[in-house]
């Protein structure tokens, strides 16, 4: 996994912090993996544009970045690195 910038995140059930990062890639022998610290309920418009992918609690995951629009794609990284 690859990380970008540091948050301080608290658990909210277990009230535990930890330092993670704003934007994470991983690229799976399945997908394309990509962690986004807002969360992907913050980016539900943008999702819509995005084109072929799945989501989980806190990322989104591509086969191909082919099947995306990368300018949508773009646009969510950097509004969540804004968001800090």
């Amino acid at each position: 996994m690859i990380g970008f910038g540091n948050k301080r995140y608290k658990s909210p059930t277990t009230g535990r912090e930890v330092d993670w990062l704003l934007i994470g890639f991983s690229p799976r022998k399945a997908n394309l993996s990509l962690y986004i610290s807002v969360g992907i309920k913050a980016h539900e418009d943008a999702l819509k544009k995005l084109g072929k992918h799945k989501t989980g609690v806190g990322c989104l995951y591509i086969n191909k970045l082919e099947e995306v629009d990368l300018k949508v794609l773009n646009d969510m990284i950097t509004t969540s690195l804004k968001k800090k």
